[in-house]
């Protein structure tokens, strides 16, 4: 069974059409409604899917409703495990960085300069809403077409997909965890870019410059990855909701801070070796948060049998 799942909810603000008495946002999640049920409408499968789960409801609400309880029991429960995950990565990460910075002259490094270039453009052109509509149609492209090559990387099929400035979705016999949440913390473009200049570069003969191009690109389409996907995360996607909202931001969060190390890696000149030094204080932190989180509760327990004598 086919099912269609909509992807990206997004629209564009139009001049001189805002009421003051509404804000933009309010205005902006109206219109993608509106927009994805006349699409879904297209297709027959809104109306169908409501009847379906109307009628299963009346039949079985005791199974439905423990069912829901424990998916999202499972939910909290793994964003919670990866809590500490996100904590002592951004810990180890914040600390390296900022070692390699003072230390290392990591911030005089010519790689660091460039990615740092193409990142501040890319920063500044989203602030002043500069051919707005051209970006978000591209990061909307970018967004469908992850979905579909996880789609089919899991052996799935794709047998619609559709792309506007409004937003898109595609229409797939498969779905999970990963093919939801891909888009938020793969940059597509950033891959794209990276893939076709590694092919130019095997097939030409480019001198080391062309490296700074190399640097200052991926700066470009990273930032426009985050930027836009920053920009779009509060805007209702059905995306997070269908995994549970909570255990999709942590996930997104951890993905995106882990593909900003594996950059960060690279562009200092020395990957492996970065990485594995990343890996060996991530260890070490970790053990000093577990050895911290372990005396405190010995300390909350000692402290409870105390009171209790009294």
């Amino acid at each position: 069974m086919e099912t269609k799942r909509k992807r990206l909810r997004t629209k564009k603000a139009v001049p001189n059409q805002r009421r003051e008495a509404v804000s933009f946002t309010e205005v902006l999640s109206a219109a993608n409604r509106r927009a994805h049920e006349q699409a879904n409408k297209r297709r027959g499968q809104r109306g169908l899917k409501s009847v379906y789960a109307a009628i299963h409801a009346e039949e079985m609400p005791d199974e439905l409703l423990s069912s829901d309880v424990f998916r999202r029991f499972l939910r909290w429960s793994l964003a919670l495990v990866l809590l500490p995950l996100c904590w002592v990565t951004t810990w180890t990460f914040l600390a390296r960085f900022s070692h390699a910075t003072i230390y290392q002259g990591f911030w005089q490094t010519t790689e660091f300069w460039y990615f740092a270039t193409g990142a501040l453009l890319m920063a500044g052109w989203f602030w002043t809403g500069l051919l707005q509509t051209m970006f978000l149609y591209l990061y909307v492209l970018g967004h469908e077409l992850t979905h579909a090559v996880f789609v089919l990387l899991h052996r799935g099929k794709v047998t619609s997909f559709h792309v506007s400035s409004s937003g898109g979705y595609i229409t797939t016999n498969k779905t999970n965890l990963i093919i939801a949440l891909s888009p938020y913390f793969v940059p597509f473009w950033a891959v794209i870019f990276a893939l076709l200049f590694g092919i130019a570069r095997y097939f030409g003969d480019f001198s080391a410059v062309w490296d700074r191009v190399l640097y200052g690109g991926m700066g470009f389409a990273w930032t426009f990855h985050m930027l836009w996907t920053v920009w779009m995360i509060p805007r209702d996607q059905p995306d997070l909701k269908e995994n549970g909202t909570f255990l999709s931001l942590v996930i997104i969060y951890l993905a995106n801070l882990l593909i900003l190390i594996a950059l960060l890696c690279v562009a200092a000149g020395t990957p492996w070796q970065d990485a594995k030094e990343f890996g060996m204080e991530w260890i070490r932190n970790a053990a000093t948060s577990a050895d911290r989180v372990w005396r405190t509760l010995e300390q909350g327990v000692f402290a409870l049998k105390q009171a209790g004598r009294f």
